[in-house]
């Protein structure tokens, strides 16, 4: 079976977080291999490069409606099933494949009941583990601790884990329930795709079948391809979502404990909070890849300090590539590996003390030694990502195989 298109599926058509990010790069690399593309998203579908045509729900995320309207669709949005159920009617061929990436914010588990009659042809892309996790990062934010309970069993159920209230919690876990009977494991889906071979285990828990599980590394590109020259540097750079969970308020107290500059580039729930808990810290917002390039050669090393489980780390991987040493917290499945290809220094999410000793091992390493970690991470040879290049062969290479398995 010829590979005739691919539908894109994801929560937002705009590149903010590193889910859209790669949802929308997925579709330049496949249009650039000459596939043709259709990108389905749940906002108003702003233009997106690659695609021949867009189709778009035009809702708001559920953080932007209103309190019974975000209960109501998060659980099962009705319109998201039947706009792209009819797309499936009028246009499927047994060529298209159909590849999910977010739908937790807009489209919700109604988007699966949508593909049912193309469960072959489905690539279920794994950026959090919100198809076998209730809150999705196996964290629970009552303990302020990493959650090792079975995905809705007794433990799981029973927990206060969400970082709002037990009533989200329930609410959660019936959105998940719906989720599961859409998403039923007995139905022959095409493929779950883990960023990181690390997720296995969490989503074999939560009734994923081992043999459905595919490895797809994410792609990298850096923010700038000039070598960032770090050991001439003393600035820390944060990329990501300014939330709790992310860590970055620990982040924060610690650069500012060991006199070490940080600057924080994106938006979030707690940004407010902070820059008035912590004036030195400069608060840029969200910026695009490019204007990251522009001021990454400021910075000695990129921080990533998640306090939940990290599917990956795509900034890390971005950052490096650049030429910037990474600090992460052991949270990120990439923590490892950052360490033993000597790309940075990894540290205990829940211990303070812990990132205190590698920001004062980044302050204090010689110029050599930075300079060596960041030659390393610009060189490739130790790369944390794929290119995007190999990761577009990889994507056709997965379609491929799905349309040979059920021709």
């Amino acid at each position: 079976m010829t590979l005739e298109r691919v539908v894109v599926i994801n929560d937002t058509s705009v590149a903010q977080g590193g889910t859209a990010v790669l949802a929308l790069k997925s579709v330049r690399q496949l249009a650039a291999s000459g596939v043709p593309v259709t990108f389905v998203c749940g906002d108003d579908g702003k233009p997106v490069e690659g695609a021949e045509t867009t189709v778009s729900l035009g809702h708001r995320s559920l953080l932007e409606m209103s309190r019974g309207e975000a209960l109501r669709k998060g659980i099962f949005n009705d319109r998201a099933r039947e706009m792209l159920a009819r797309w499936i009617e009028d246009y499927d061929t047994p060529g298209t494949v159909y590849h999910l990436h977010a739908w937790s914010q807009i489209l919700s588990p109604a988007i699966f009941a949508a593909l049912r009659p193309v469960a072959p042809r489905v690539v279920v892309h794994c950026h959090d583990f919100f198809i076998v996790c209730p809150n999705g990062v196996f964290m629970d934010f009552g303990r302020d601790d990493v959650c090792s309970r079975k995905p809705m069993g007794a433990g799981c159920l029973l927990a206060g884990c969400d970082k709002r209230s037990r009533l989200q919690k329930a609410w959660r876990v019936a959105r998940h329930i719906r989720m599961r009977t859409a998403f039923d494991q007995r139905l022959d889906w095409g493929a779950v795709a883990m960023s990181h071979p690390a997720m296995a285990p969490f989503l074999l828990s939560g009734g994923i079948p081992e043999q459905r599980l595919v490895e797809l590394r994410n792609p990298a590109t850096p923010y700038c391809a000039e070598r960032v020259r770090a050991e001439d540097n003393a600035g820390v750079l944060y990329v990501g979502r300014v939330e709790i969970e992310k860590g970055v308020r620990r982040l924060a107290r610690a650069t500012a404990e060991i006199g070490v500059p940080l600057t924080v580039v994106g938006d979030g729930a707690v940004r407010g909070e902070l820059e008035q808990a912590f004036p030195a810290v400069e608060f840029l917002g969200w910026m695009n890849p490019e204007e990251i390039g522009a001021i990454a050669r400021r910075f000695r090393a990129l921080a990533m300090p998640s306090r939940m489980r990290e599917t990956f780390g795509l900034v890390a991987a971005e950052a490096s590539a650049s030429g910037l040493p990474v600090i992460v917290s052991d949270m990120a499945l990439i923590a490892d590996e950052v360490e033993a290809r000597g790309l940075g220094w990894k540290y205990r999410a829940n211990e303070e003390a812990d990132l205190l000793r590698v920001l004062a091992a980044l302050r204090d390493t010689p110029a050599s030694e930075i300079r060596a970690i960041s030659e390393r991470g610009h060189s490739g040879s130790a790369a944390l990502a794929l290119t995007p290049d190999v990761w577009g062969h990889a994507l056709l290479g997965l379609y491929e195989r799905l349309l040979a398995r059920i021709a």
